[in-house]
């Protein structure tokens, strides 16, 4: 059974930031990934992503408009535990390089 990837599109590129919506389908992943920058997550949805890190697997229950905030070095594969679409904006911060 092949993935289903999850679907980015760039809606912001300049030289401060990056502003990009990633649409899940039920199952879909980003696949694994290292984050270059410091990052805010706006959810636009309500629902369950499954994070796959270095020390383990955990579930993460995000709520529409509630967004949060990681440093850059962060990796991991993110998944749509949802029985539905997730749809979340990424503000990633390239100044702080």
């Amino acid at each position: 059974m092949s993935k289903i990837e999850a679907v980015p599109t760039v809606m912001i590129g300049n030289d401060r930031v990056r502003v990009t919506e990633w649409r899940f389908a039920p199952g879909a992943e980003t696949g694994h990934h290292v984050h270059e920058y410091d990052y805010v997550v706006v959810p636009m949805t309500t629902g369950t992503l499954r994070l796959i890190e270095a020390d383990g697997t955990r579930d993460a229950e995000l709520v529409a408009g509630k967004p949060y905030d990681r440093p850059r070095g962060v990796a991991h594969n993110v998944i749509n535990a949802s029985g539905g679409e997730f749809v979340f904006i990424e503000v990633e911060l390239l100044e702080n390089r």
